[in-house]
């Protein structure tokens, strides 16, 4: 929680500081007479129209502790206060986070967390957009699909703008279970409503799933990008290599996305010299993330469908304009913006917001469209699944299979 002394401190040093700014860059000089100090017109116009402005939210909450029926915890009016200034951006990815939600993030990007297992965004129309499942987990297991929106949980609706208590509210204890309200397109366009009761279980992530296939391809299964994944691909890969690998699919179908530096990492394997991505600003700041001269020269088919989001996407983009991959699948999901986490505070808060854009070594952004695969085909909807597990019913894995076989024949 904000503490009122830290909260207070915090307008009266931003007062202050800007009114020593603006004095200084203005040539303006404070004159000390006796007790008091004899200021610009300008300048003490400026700190009453910023102690105006604070003086709001002082008055509003005097008005609840006096007036509110209810016991108005001043604490929590200041963190919602907080809350709310970053929600007012618009911007379903900038929000703040109080120190359980921040610690909860740090845990993700490490790979292991206890809850149900799937990955959620705002969709257009205010509600909770699942992005995919992950896989072997109890969200998987009980058949939640990219596209599903989650209208209620527990029993209580839940909007975009309230993503942060639902994750809360998904996320507890092994063993314990949560009950989701699903709406899911049918066939024919309409809306379709159903419950779900998941068992909630410890999260161990799994990034990265090796398999050999026939004629020496090598397959391996990128499920997020976290603080391991890098590390974990070379060393599968490296163990496929060894088995005798002569071309490779890499699969991102249904990969959400992650750290930025994982996918850098990867990309940079196959790559020559030059840009797997840059990010740019609203200041126009440009941070290039380039790639080396060392290069893996063996065939490669990336995997991706509308589940393939943010960071997978710029894998995806790095290795299609740089023509060292074919792609194949359905059009991705279309992230390309970049958050900042930091921390906010001395109590362990912290704050997610878009910072920047993305842009492919071509210098596309594809915020809001997506990455269009060389060579689109569908999975069909009757399919058991997807990946090795399921090659049979997995024609999108098939298609690799046979491209691959090309190339290196």
């Amino acid at each position: 929680m904000v503490s009122k002394k830290k909260y207070i401190l915090t307008i009266i040093v931003v007062v202050f500081v800007t009114a020593f700014l603006t004095m200084s860059l203005g040539n303006v000089f404070l004159v000390e007479i006796g007790q008091k100090v004899v200021i610009s017109e300008e300048t003490y116009t400026q700190m009453k129209d910023m102690y105006d402005k604070y003086a709001k939210q002082e008055s509003v909450m005097q008005i609840a502790r006096n007036d509110f029926l209810y016991e108005a915890e001043e604490d929590v009016m200041l963190e919602g206060a907080l809350e709310g200034t970053l929600k007012a951006l618009g911007d379903p990815y900038t929000q703040y986070l109080s120190e359980e939600d921040f610690a909860a993030l740090m845990q993700d990007t490490e790979g292991s967390y206890e809850g149900i297992g799937v990955y959620i965004t705002a969709s257009d129309d205010d509600k909770i957009l699942i992005v995919s499942p992950i896989e072997d987990t109890p969200a998987e297991k009980a058949g939640l699909k990219t596209g599903d929106k989650i209208i209620r949980i527990n029993g209580t609706e839940y909007t975009a703008d309230q993503i942060d208590a639902a994750v809360n509210i998904m996320k507890g204890m092994p063993g314990t279970s949560v009950t989701l309200t699903i709406e899911r397109e049918n066939t024919e366009g309409g809306q379709e409503i159903s419950e779900v009761v998941i068992n909630r279980e410890k999260i161990r992530i799994k990034t990265i799933k090796p398999a050999m296939l026939e004629n020496n391809i090598g397959y391996i299964r990128i499920t997020t990008f976290d603080m391991q994944t890098a590390d974990d691909f070379k060393v599968a890969y490296e163990d496929l290599k060894t088995q005798g690998m002569k071309s490779l699919v890499i699969d991102l179908r249904y990969n959400p996305g992650g750290i930025i530096d994982a996918t850098v990492a990867i990309s940079d394997m196959f790559m020559g010299e030059g840009v797997v991505t840059y990010t740019k600003t609203k200041a126009g700041e440009i941070e290039y993330f380039k790639s080396d001269n060392d290069a893996e020269n063996l065939p490669i088919v990336l995997l991706i469908n509308e589940g393939s989001a943010s960071a997978s996407e710029i894998m995806a983009g790095a290795l299609k304009d740089t023509q060292r991959a074919t792609l194949i699948g359905t059009k991705s999901f279309g992230k390309g913006i970049v958050q900042r986490v930091q921390r906010f505070g001395n109590e362990g808060e912290g704050i997610k917001m878009t910072v920047s854009e993305y842009f492919t070594p071509n210098g596309i952004n594809i915020h809001g469209i997506g990455i269009e695969p060389d060579i689109e085909i569908l999975l069909p909807e009757d399919a058991a699944g997807y990946g090795v597990e399921f090659y049979e019913t997995d024609n999108q894995l098939q298609k690799a299979v046979e491209v691959l076989r090309e190339k290196v024949n």
